[in-house]
């Protein structure tokens, strides 16, 4: 702002002849002869308290005439009390310009002792103070004042110095000023003319300091120095680092001027050949470049309309100067129009026996995609070509949707390509950037079909459940037009600008969780859900896959590891607890990575003997390398309490048991519900309570149960979030049990949602459900009557060793938690309490 307004207001040779007239006035040449006597008369006229203006933005030096800009209240004060009085005040600036009201901290302690000659008061209400610098001072301390800073100033006189030392310094400062005020723009070339009119040394150094272009912490660096000597040595080296950067920034300067020249030469002399060859009707296409990209056009075999695109593009480029930003985004286009496949196809594989087998190498179990993919090629042998191949693989992670989808590309003989849809927000990854935006490509799909280099590939979309939305678009959306078969035969992307045809590309896409993925996406997908792994299956998948990949990553694959199937049992029921097998391939490599090291130890001592080849890893050898086991086998948990029942849950990972724990005190008639529940678990509780408090009679409970008590029901593992209204039975029997005191059965889970009447309606994750029972040691397992259709696809495996209950109420599933209920009958009342409920309470007894 300072120097906005000294741009206005001063120009530089009007301030120049400023200070040079006061250097010229006999007082001061009278001033040069008898230096020590006037220095010791300025110091007995300035005050030992002087009021202080803080500076922003500048420092002023001893000896120079320099208007100031004052705006703030205690800094008018400050002039006006100095004008009134000696005129003497002292100028300090502040350590950051930023402040608005600074104290004592925020401003320097050294600075110039100056005085007042002119003071303008502007319309605006601001102050314009014209001051001459005197002499350097010091703050030693600050005196109070509430109307503007007051300050005992101490007057610093300079000290006689070694003359011929001091002449050196001059003359290397001079020559340094002279060879900076060339160099510099920004000063000019009068500031010489002016410098060489003055003689006193210290007068020199604060001219100098004055004219060079520094921050305010470097000029008051200056300041802080009391001897004439130092002073010098630090503008000496300021002046040659800023002569050092200054001629480094000539030469960059000149650089890219000579650059620009060569440049517009260029241009010139291309802008020439072209002319000349329009005269002469010759084009460029003999250019190598241009031929290539030419003859690429050819070999694509593009339908019409995009070989049409492409052709005008290639003329746009031919007339298009090659240094033309427009040049590059035309070779662009045409590279990846050329390069995305248009015609090329890789043979099916039809043969159904090899398609089985090599999806039986690659995974154990998951028969429901395996069955799906061995319909589809059935039909591709009798059709040939078939629209609606798009498939959905929903499950837990680590159940193999994302290798499952890989094995079948294997199995078919197609190119496989995979895209991370996870996290993706933007519509421009699906469908592209259009080519108006600088760094502009192809979205996802076509990247992927360049890589894929078939037009029929088989194009995994992993995580589809987890795309997000935003201000760019909702990538989600573009997909319905990629994964509708009636719309992706003329999928168009914004970079491309024309049809490409989707319609040979066999979709599979992988989610956690089902109600995640749009219903309008899901519409145009095949579901197919897969379950979490049982015991029996982990151990076949570790044995057939899982041991042998790990083996010979480890180059264990040339010993005889023998770990055996009860010690994979062991590392499956006490180290893991998952729905899939990735933990479980992890304590595996762990358990393998032990093993390396005891062979290299044992190799080691055994250098000159036989080498031993065989180890056995067995149930010892596995708590040796994993530690304590982590899981517990819950059987031993199983028992009858009071207010605890066992629910089944289904999360994102799998199933999992539930417990719910409800407890009844004396209190106010509340129901508390601790366990981080949502909203629909917590509306679940208030209608299970309801249930019971409108059934209490029939359910053997007196009808004040409640009176008098607060009821409090937790869900272990209260930092999980949990939710979702298939808890309903489980809080109803928890409740129950709490008030009638009856023990619920320990081995006996459910799941089910339960309406005001007592009805149990059905829900979903039946099979994982059911999976997390089994893995828990649960026997008998309460689900909803509606559910029970769902039990035909569930595997074998998974029902054996359990008894699965279908229900219809409350009152069935009470039987098998309970036993027999017996209703509450009210004891008939005595002769005094039919008297006192007459009364309303009163006896007549006196």
């Amino acid at each position: 702002m300072l120097h906005g307004f000294l741009k206005q207001h001063l120009n530089f040779s009007i301030l120049q002849g400023l200070i040079l007239q006061r250097r010229s006035t006999p007082e001061l040449m009278e001033e040069k002869i008898q230096a020590s006597e006037t220095d010791f008369s300025i110091v007995e006229d300035i005050p030992k308290r002087l009021p202080v203006l803080p500076l922003r933005d500048n420092v002023i030096f001893p000896y120079m005439i320099f208007p100031v800009l004052v705006g703030r209240e205690q800094s008018i004060r400050a002039a006006n009390y100095s004008l009134e009085n000696s005129k003497y005040i002292f100028l300090s600036a502040q350590k950051k310009s930023n402040i608005e009201e600074p104290g004592f901290d925020d401003i320097f302690k050294e600075g110039t002792i100056a005085k007042i000659i002119q003071i303008l008061k502007l319309p605006n209400g601001l102050m314009k103070i014209l001051v001459d610098g005197i002499i350097q001072g010091k703050i030693t301390d600050f005196v109070e004042n509430d109307k503007f800073f007051e300050a005992d100033v101490e007057v610093i006189l300079p000290e006689s110095e070694d003359q011929r030392e001091l002449n050196a310094l001059v003359r290397q400062m001079s020559s340094l000023f002279k060879e900076y005020v060339k160099i510099n723009k920004n000063v000019p070339a009068e500031a010489i003319s002016a410098y060489e009119n003055i003689d006193e040394p210290d007068r020199k150094l604060f001219y100098v300091a004055a004219n060079i272009n520094q921050s305010i912490e470097v000029k008051q660096s200056i300041l802080q120095k009391f001897q004439l000597k130092d002073q010098l040595f630090s503008v000496i080296k300021i002046l040659n680092s800023e002569i050092d950067i200054l001629q480094v920034e000539k030469e960059i300067e000149s650089k890219v001027q000579e650059n620009i020249a060569k440049t517009q030469r260029k241009f010139i002399i291309q802008e020439q050949i072209r002319i000349l060859q329009d005269e002469l009707g010759e084009d460029d296409e003999n250019s190598p470049e241009l031929t290539k990209l030419r003859d690429k056009i050819k070999k694509a075999k593009m339908p019409k309309e995009v070989e049409k695109k492409a052709v005008d593009e290639f003329n746009k480029l031919k007339k298009t100067p090659p240094n033309s930003p427009e040049s590059t985004v035309l070779r662009n286009y045409l590279d990846w129009i050329t390069e995305v496949p248009w015609y090329k196809a890789t043979k099916d594989n039809l043969d159904l026996e090899n398609v089985r087998k090599i999806l039986d190498q690659d995974h154990f179990g998951l028969e429901k995609p395996k069955d799906r993919i061995i319909e589809h090629i059935a039909v591709l042998n009798l059709v040939k070509n078939m629209k609606g191949q798009i498939l959905c693989f929903v499950g837990p992670p680590g159940v193999g949707k994302t290798s499952l989808g890989r094995s079948i590309a294997r199995a078919l003989g197609r190119n496989f390509i995979r895209i991370s849809l996870g996290g993706v927000r933007d519509e421009a990854e699906i469908r592209g950037h259009r080519r108006t935006y600088i760094g502009s490509m192809p979205g996802k799909i076509v990247q992927s079909m360049k890589k894929a280099k078939s037009v029929n590939p088989v194009m995994l979309l992993d995580e589809i459940d987890k795309m997000s939305m935003d201000f760019r678009g909702d990538p989600s959306s573009a997909m319905l037009e990629v994964l509708d078969p009636e719309q992706n035969n003329t999928f168009n992307d914004h970079y491309l600008d024309v049809d490409y045809d989707l319609s040979q590309v066999m979709f599979i896409t992988t989610a956690n969780v089902r109600y995640n993925i749009p219903l309008p996406l899901q519409d145009r997908m095949e579901i197919i859900e897969l379950p979490g792994y049982l015991e029996f299956e982990k151990l076949e998948i570790a044995k057939r896959h899982i041991l042998p990949k790990q083996l010979k990553s480890h180059g264990l694959d040339k010993f005889e590891i023998d770990l055996n199937d009860k010690s994979t049992l062991k590392i499956i029921s006490e180290f893991t607890r998952e729905a899939g097998v990735r933990n479980l391939e992890r304590e595996i490599a762990k358990v393998l990575r032990k093993t390396a090291r005891d062979i290299v130890i044992d190799r080691a001592k055994k250098k000159a003997g036989r080498k031993k080849t065989k180890f056995t890893i067995d149930a010892k050898k596995i708590e040796e390398y994993l530690g304590v086991p982590r899981f517990r086998k819950s059987r031993a948990e199983i028992n009858d309490k009071i207010g605890s029942v066992t629910g089944l849950a289904w999360t994102s990972v799998g199933g999992d048991i539930l417990a719910v724990d409800a407890t009844v005190m004396p209190g106010s008639e509340k129901l508390t519900l601790t366990g981080q529940l949502g909203n629909v678990m917590k509306e679940s509780a208030q209608a299970a309570l309801s249930f019971i408090r409108s059934n209490a009679a029939k359910l053997g409970l007196p009808p004040n149960f409640q009176k008098g008590k607060e009821i409090h029901v937790h869900l272990p593992e209260g930092a999980i979030p949990k939710d979702g209204p298939s808890a309903g039975i489980t809080l109803t029997m928890a409740l129950y049990s709490a008030f009638s005191g009856k023990p619920a059965k320990g081995d006996v889970a459910m799941t089910g949602e339960i309406t005001l009447r007592g009805n149990v309606l059905p829900i979903g994750g039946l099979s994982e459900k059911l999976i997390a029972a089994k893995r828990n040691g649960i026997i008998k397992v309460i689900i909803p009557k509606e559910n029970e259709k769902d039990l035909v696809e569930i595997k074998p495996a998974v029902k054996e060793g359990l008894e699965i209950i279908p229900v219809e109420n409350i009152d069935e599933a009470m039987k098998h938690v309970f036993g027999k209920i017996t209703p509450y009958k009210a004891k008939p009342k005595t002769e005094k309490e039919t008297i006192e409920s007459e009364n309303g309470g009163k006896s007549d007894d006196k």
